[in-house]
């Protein structure tokens, strides 16, 4: 029945986060925000809420040590399976998929956007990592930087122009209706959401139970399963797009959620568990951040991103599993 339930729950959250996805993007287009703001921000946050909400649940109504476990390895996971296999996945996607008969030699991307997202992810990153590992003294400034920093993004984001709007799919409460209400479009973002938030609560319980049948800790199961398993939707989209060469959006809707886990799920969890973080953790930490630099600097050296450089991420996402199995 845990494994059932497991299954279930992240059943429960995927499907409510592409509702969510489908609603929110309506309300952005309802609200007449720019087509950057739709694509770039509520897209990402919105296929990002999965992988977010579950240790918002287990912090806020998880109990006892376990559950500051689950949050915090929920926390440093998504960001690490974005920054490792999310972009390796996309980048044996454009090397899979050929362009009018051609091979990728480099991603069709806009240069200014990824570097602008790297740079953001590396900076509050880092920062949020050292507040786990330095002093205590300075985590409610260190939070509220971290916040600061993703309005600043967000803005930065709004300043941009450039790109096409996505044509929007139906929405599922109105699918017959080119131009439904906001009223309707509103309560399937609500209907979505509180989906998402019984699913991820659904999701911690069993974690827990799941890590004292099999003596794991549940640091280690929330860092490795969650992220996988919730990451779907960014991976899913960026294989669709890298076929369709839409590389910016491919790599922009990962890289958007980069931002978004690096900074705002973070300082949630600096302000509301000890965030101390384990060596485990700190390994999880650095790999993340070298895999994003590595693609970072050589964007800047050459100026554009090879896909065999986003494939070759995936050994920092071995390096780390092969350190699980020597560690436990």
């Amino acid at each position: 029945m845990t494994y059932f339930l497991l299954l279930a729950s992240l059943g429960i959250i995927l499907l409510s986060a592409e509702v969510f996805t489908n609603g929110v993007e309506w309300l952005g287009k309802k609200l007449n925000l720019s087509e950057g703001a739709v694509g770039s921000l509520l897209a990402a946050v919105g296929t990002a809420l999965p992988e977010t909400m579950i240790p918002v649940m287990a912090i806020l109504f998880g109990s006892g040590d376990m559950a500051d476990e689950v949050g915090i390895g929920a926390i440093l996971g998504a960001p690490f399976m974005l920054s490792t296999l999310a972009l390796a996945i996309t980048g044996i996607s454009a090397m899979i998929w050929k362009v009018k008969g051609k091979p990728r030699e480099s991603m069709f991307i806009d240069r200014d956007v990824m570097a602008r997202d790297l740079k953001f992810f590396l900076l509050v990153y880092s920062i949020a990592v050292l507040a786990g590992i330095f002093t205590d003294g300075f985590k409610p400034l260190v939070a509220l930087f971290l916040v600061l920093a993703y309005f600043y993004y967000v803005y930065k984001t709004l300043g941009c122009e450039g790109g096409q709007c996505e044509a929007l799919n139906p929405l599922y409460l109105a699918k017959k209706n080119p131009d439904p209400s906001t009223p309707i479009v509103v309560l399937q973002v609500v209907i979505a959401l509180i989906g998402i938030v019984i699913g991820a609560h659904l999701f911690v319980q069993e974690i827990e139970v799941l890590a004292s049948i099999w003596g794991i800790p549940a640091f280690i199961l929330s860092l490795i399963i969650a992220p996988i398993a919730t990451e779907l939707p960014e991976k899913f989209n960026s294989v669709i797009w890298v076929r369709q060469g839409k590389d910016t959006l491919a790599l922009g809707n990962i890289t958007g959620a980069m931002v978004f886990q690096s900074s705002i799920i973070p300082a949630i969890g600096i302000l509301l568990t000890p965030w101390k973080l384990s060596q485990l953790g700190i390994i999880c930490a650095i790999l993340a951040l070298a895999s994003a630099g590595t693609v970072f600097i050589l964007l800047r050296l050459r100026g554009e991103i090879r896909p065999l450089t986003l494939a070759f991420n995936s050994v920092f996402y071995m390096i780390f599993i092969g350190t699980v199995i020597v560690m436990y």
